[in-house]
């Protein structure tokens, strides 16, 4: 089967990221990403999809200079992310990732804290944070617990609530339903699905991804292998290379 990379811009219109030959080396040289060339359009859906070790993860932390390339250029609606101060980019690129800290902050600090950052007044940091706290139905009584009091589905919750509430440009969200029962992934969907802005995903839930995204970018060992529209990727191929990869069970949903 031939694999192609298309690009998800819609014509006539500038993309919001643009990825040109990247590559990212590991601190002894080894190739983390290789030659990862795609467009991701304006207000889009993206999955990210691979084996373990295939580089989503470090793709991700790409697009806000958490790393930087060794070779290539990443660009955000048209300007090269070199062009921006990263304080500024992560507020505007914001990275979820799979295993969220409140550091120190009670759930409701944690909450507020990146409104805080913009300098926001407090009657505006009040009336956003009551807005996605009610959107995602956070409970009453988690709001004054520490880290330690919550367990990893509810830490990933917040942290999720935490990112929306700063209402980024873009958000990257690293295995966001990793720990996340049911009912939960399907607030997070209708939540995803409401948002103005653009967002990517690493998952090994495809069902998840299959329901939210409209396109999708399959890695293999740091390569790009496919860059399409999600209607047009052969999910049940994906199933399989997974399968002889013995990826978590997952992968099949």
């Amino acid at each position: 089967m031939a694999f192609s990379s298309v690009s998800s811009a819609v014509q006539g219109t500038v993309p919001e990221l643009t990825l040109e030959q990247v590559g990212v080396k590991s601190a002894l040289g080894a190739p983390i990403l290789q030659n990862i060339s795609f467009e991701v359009a304006p207000q889009s859906r993206v999955g990210i999809v691979g084996a373990s070790g295939s580089g989503k993860t470090s793709l991700l932390r790409l697009l806000n200079r958490l790393i930087e390339p060794n070779f290539g250029h990443v660009s955000w609606r048209g300007r090269h992310l070199t062009h921006y101060s990263p304080s500024l980019l992560r507020q505007q690129i914001m990275l979820v990732p799979q295993e969220p800290r409140l550091l120190g902050m009670t759930v409701e600090q944690a909450i507020a804290y990146p409104l805080r950052l913009q300098g926001l007044p407090p009657d505006q940091i009040s009336q956003r944070t009551q807005r996605w706290e009610s959107r995602l139905m956070l409970p009453e009584e988690w709001r004054s617990r520490q880290e330690l009091e919550l367990s990893v589905g509810q830490r990933q919750w917040v942290s999720i609530l935490r990112a929306l509430v700063a209402e980024p440009q873009i958000l990257l969200l690293d295995e966001p339903t990793s720990a996340l029962d049911s009912g939960r992934i399907e607030q997070l969907i209708h939540a995803l699905q409401q948002l103005s802005c653009t967002v990517l995903i690493v998952s090994h839930q495809l069902s998840f991804l299959q329901k939210l995204c409209s396109q999708v970018v399959w890695l293999d060992q740091g390569t790009l292998r496919q860059n399409c529209p999600a209607q047009d990727l052969d999910w049940e191929l994906i199933k399989t290379v997974m399968a002889k990869n013995n990826e978590p069970e997952d992968w099949t949903d």
